[in-house]
């Protein structure tokens, strides 16, 4: 894509900064940042998958930089999707794919950023995070019974506890830029009625049968207070060295351009080199001609 395409598109979505963030001013249906249809986007996007290849090759040599990409999103917002479209070119053993589950005993006996800091790419890695430490702000606001579990020391939820968490995060995400891990986070920004819809697309399929579950229904039920909790976290914890970009979701392939797109102005802006070769090239090339 064309640099100057590819700011335009990125500076529509891209939050470096929470002053005047407000989620109900992002259309989940937007496609206007680039003057494509689905074909054309396509196109772009399979560029795009070939360009990242490509840098991730030199991430990989110049093993001084990683790149962590984080995911949240609504259920059946296309997190799974996105991930796989976007990789679909780079080579396995330089990409980190982690999802976060619940977490179990061992993890609730520690501070909630233990298990991400154990999960964080290496140097020359992309880390493909999906679902992340920010479910701490996100899930156990909407449901504030889960930090039962986690035994903090007189601790209750309330604002000071969001606002301690979000500096948390914040100063975490400003360390990993110093150790040249650069962060970007992913809101992939679907509407409800195209999440009833996808939900419906897996009921009528037999083959995404699997896909569904009672519990998504009973998260939807909660859909208002985990918009209000997206907007209060991404507006608390948007840097410009640890930006969000919120995603319009409702259109696929328009999402997975824009996530391919800021990755590789990502990995561009890092001036990535290959270190130079051990040895005499020359001499080796004579031993091996002379053998």
């Amino acid at each position: 894509m064309d640099p100057s395409l590819r700011k335009t598109l990125l500076k529509r979505y891209r939050v470096a900064s929470g002053k005047h963030f407000r989620l109900s001013d992002r259309d989940p249906a937007d496609k206007d940042g680039l003057p494509v249809d689905g074909d054309e986007g396509r196109a772009l996007l399979q560029e795009g998958v070939e360009r990242l290849a490509a840098l991730q090759a030199e991430l990989y040599a110049d093993g001084r930089w990683a790149l962590l990409a984080i995911f949240q999103a609504m259920d059946a917002a296309g997190k799974d999707g996105t991930i796989k479209h976007v990789l679909s070119g780079v080579n396995p053993q330089g990409v980190d794919v982690v999802s976060f589950k619940q977490p179990g005993p061992v993890e609730l006996s520690h501070g909630f950023l233990w298990r991400i800091s154990a999960a964080l790419p290496r140097r020359g890695h992309i880390g493909i995070f999906n679902r992340s430490h920010y479910e701490e702000v996100l899930v156990t606001r909407v449901h504030p019974e889960l930090l039962d579990h986690q035994h903090l020391p007189g601790r209750k939820p309330g604002h000071k506890l969001w606002r301690h968490r979000y500096r948390d995060i914040r100063n975490f995400e400003a360390y990993l830029g110093r150790q040249g891990t650069v962060t970007l986070k992913f809101f992939l920004h679907v509407s409800k009625e195209e999440q009833r819809q996808r939900f419906l697309a897996r009921l009528d399929d037999p083959e995404k049968n699997w896909k569904f579950s009672a519990a998504d229904l009973a998260e939807r039920q909660h859909w208002d207070a985990y918009q209000e909790a997206y907007e209060d976290a991404i507006a608390a914890t948007a840097t410009s060295d640890a930006p969000w970009f919120v995603v319009p979701a409702d259109h696929k392939w328009y999402a997975h351009l824009v996530v391919v797109e800021a990755m590789i102005h990502a990995l561009e802006r890092m001036a990535l080199s290959r270190p130079p070769p051990e040895g005499d090239l020359e001499e080796a090339r004579r031993q091996l001609e002379a053998e």
